[in-house]
Formats: structure tokens, sequence, C-alpha cells
């Protein structure tokens, strides 16, 4: 009876997590939500015998700290190559069409200011989260991906492969990032730089707690594995939403070049709407087989590229200088400006 009730618990957590984390659709309020973990915490500890290391009570990390272990990747997680011009992205295209000599599709995606990971699931739990560190191998950093509420630990549904990887990327809010770096302006430490170093530090951190403290979030932008569902990129995307991870609904299949351009020049505005940061767009030929055809350099796939949005600049004008006294006494000059939106913040 109380393992029936357990494994309720769990699911219904596991199901509210869902809506709100990747749906941003939730169906029952904080409070209620609260109530019904820590109900199930103290169920949890009133009977260890039914422990479960893929329980909703284990986002919240554990205090215990240790190194981070090297793993070697089994797919190379290799660079892209970047551009900041139509005409480079028309001779990317031009490429394509020469070496195939058959019809593609492109898949346009956005480039998420964040940092790269790379998740194994078998059996569809997820087993391992690995950094891209140099590309050939980077740290294990399982447990603090455990703490973020849109990875998934167990899948939807049945028809995942039996293993398989899943590249995304970490990212911090918006709305987190201001929170953090107000609070520790208030604390007299340094302040974030920006999103990616903010997501990229906490994920970095030895103690998880501290990550589930930061509201860290994750969209995912590739498969890889022996058996995957579909001979399409943007297929497979969408039978990976289906087994519970945050795909990003603005992946668009592209027929064209002007296509591809419109596709920019709409989110080149857009993006400054989005809660999470963006620095350009990323294109990849659709098809897996066609993917394998084009093959790779050294360094990058020639089957994908980047398209680097230009860095947004503004003026503005400075009202004063104050000068501000912390508490050990240290004396700091403030410009104190008209505010101005710049990069959605």
């Amino acid at each position: 009876m109380i393992e029936a009730k357990i494994k309720a618990l769990r699911d219904e957590l596991e199901r509210h997590n869902y809506n709100y984390y990747v749906l941003s659709a939730p169906t029952i309020s904080d409070f209620e939500f609260d109530k019904m973990m820590k109900e199930l915490q103290e169920l949890e500890a009133a009977h260890p015998e039914f422990a479960d290391p893929d329980s909703p009570t284990r986002r919240v990390g554990s205090d215990l700290s240790k190194e981070f272990e090297q793993v070697v990747h089994k797919y190379p997680m290799l660079s892209l190559g970047n551009t900041y011009s139509e005409d480079e992205i028309r001779d990317f295209y031009d490429r394509t069409v020469r070496s195939l000599n058959e019809p593609f599709e492109i898949v346009a995606e956005l480039k998420y200011d964040g940092t790269s990971i790379s998740l194994t699931y078998e059996k569809g739990r997820l087993t391992r989260a690995v950094t891209r560190g140099d590309g050939t191998r980077g740290d294990d950093v399982t447990a603090n991906i455990k703490t973020i509420r849109s990875v998934p630990l167990r899948l939807r549904g049945s028809d995942f492969p039996e293993e398989f990887e899943i590249r995304g990327e970490v990212l911090l809010p918006w709305a987190e990032f201001d929170r953090l770096n107000k609070e520790r302006e208030e604390q007299e430490e340094p302040l974030f730089a920006n999103p990616r170093n903010a997501a990229s530090g906490t994920l970095k951190q030895q103690n998880p707690a501290i990550v589930a403290s930061r509201k860290l979030d994750a969209y995912f932008y590739y498969l890889l594995g022996e058996n995957l569902p579909a001979e399409g990129h943007y297929e497979n995307l969408q039978a990976a939403r289906a087994w519970g991870f945050k795909i990003p609904d603005v992946i668009c299949k592209c027929q064209s070049l002007q296509d591809i351009f419109d596709y920019i020049a709409y989110w080149d505005v857009e993006r400054k709407n989005l809660p999470v940061a963006t620095d350009g767009i990323v294109l990849k030929v659709n098809s897996l087989r066609q993917q394998r055809n084009l093959g790779f350099t050294s360094k990058s796939p020639r089957w994908a590229i980047a398209y680097k949005f230009q860095a947004e600049r503004a003026e503005t004008r400075l009202n004063s200088v104050s000068f501000q006294v912390g508490r050990t006494g240290t004396v700091t000059p403030v410009a104190n400006l008209e505010p101005v939106l710049l990069a959605g913040t």
C-alpha cells in the first residue's frame, strides 16, 4: 500500500514537472505541488526500502561534493563552422547542392547561448550527462543535470531506442540571471557577465544543491544512436518531444535559400522577446543519410553551419556618478545610466 502511494506520488509529480517545465502549462498551483513533494519526501524518509535514484525528490540535489570524472565521448562533439553574412550562407547552400546533386531540406534552428551537454539514455533512463569539454572528452556532470527539472530522468512512452544520446544546451533564463546578479550585488560578489557564463559556471559547481537553486533550463537539438526512429533530423526531434524532452518549437524545415533568409530576418528581431539568450541560427541538412554522405572536416560537419547575429549595441546617457560604501569600507563608483534594452535585458 505504501509502495503504491509512493509510486503514485512520483508519477504525479513527474507529470506536473513535465507540464510546468517543458510544456509551460502548469495544471496545479506551486502550493499544491510543494505540498505533494513534501508528502513524498516524508514517505521516502520513513520507508528507505522504496528508494529510487530517479525520484522527483532527488532533483533538489545532495550536499555531497566530488571531483568530476572525465568521460570520452562516444560521438565527438565537434564545433560548427561560423558565418556572419548571407553571402557565406549562400556559399554553404551552393556547396551542398553541388555535393549532394539531389533534392534536400535544411532545418533552421535558433542557436542558444548556453553551455553544450550530451545526455545518454539506456532503457528510457538518464544514465550519464557529459559536458562538451574539448570535443573528445568532457566532465561527467550527471548529478548536476538531474537537478534541472526540464530534463527527463525517465522517458515517456515506449517507442524510444534501447540506447541513444541527445545533445542540447543548458541555459540560464534571463529572469533568473537578473535575480542571481541582484543577489550577488547585495552580497558584494562579482556579477556574472552574461547568462552563458553563469550557466557554465553553475554546471561546474561541486554542490548539486547550489545547481538546483539556480533554476537552469535545457533545450535539446540533436539525436545520435544506432536505431533512431526516423531518417530525418527534424522528425527525430519531434519523436524526442513526445518522449518528454524540451524541443524548441521554433525549429523549421526550409525548402529554399529564401526560406532560410526569411527565418533569419524574423528571428533577428523576435529573439529579443525570448526568455533565454540566443546568438545566431544553426542550419542543418535534414536527411541523416545525406549528412553521412557530406561527412566532416577535421573540426566541423560539412552538413551544418552557424550564422551568428551581429552583437547588439545601443547608446544611452550617463546621468551621474555616485559612490557606494560597502560593509567592508570599500568605496565603489557607480555610473547611473538611462535604462536601455540590450540583448533581452
